[in-house]
């Protein structure tokens, strides 16, 4: 049973006037720690590589926070949710997940929620598209 859909479109040029504004500091508010390590790396090799990586992730969190209906208000926090990938060895080797943290996991996990995101970019923009899911052992069917 869906809980919620969200989606989102981030102008990836928006995000590196913000880069170029507040540098580092930017970066460090919208990334988890392993997410910033991703970021840094990408950056050092091809700067706008770093700036769609982070258009990417601003979007998806964006996208996240609306099909769990809180928006960007506690437990939801940049960087308590990570967008991560799935590992080579997994049969959808790169497939996008999230990964939550801290309250926001409580929170998620207390409502037996799960999770689906698409990430895209393409030279101007970045867009994400999320579905929430009610676990389905938690649905009961009236009979």
């Amino acid at each position: 049973m869906i809980y919620g859909i969200g989606t989102d479109i981030c102008d990836v040029r928006r995000i590196r006037a913000s880069l170029e504004r507040h540098g580092e500091r930017f970066a460090r508010r919208i990334l988890s720690a392993a997410e910033f390590a991703t970021w840094q790396a990408r950056s050092a090799r091809w700067p706008e590589r770093g700036v769609r990586y982070l258009a990417t992730r601003f979007s998806a969190k964006e996208a996240f926070s609306k099909a769990i209906g809180l928006g960007m208000i506690m437990p939801m926090t940049w960087r308590l949710c990570e967008i991560g990938k799935l590992p080579r060895e997994h049969a959808q080797a790169g497939k996008p997940v999230i990964v939550l943290h801290g309250a926001l996991k409580d929170w998620f996990d207390a409502r037996k929620l799960s999770v689906h995101i698409s990430v895209t970019d393409e030279t101007d923009y970045a867009a994400s598209f999320c579905v929430v899911e009610i676990l389905p052992e938690s649905v009961s069917i009236a009979t």
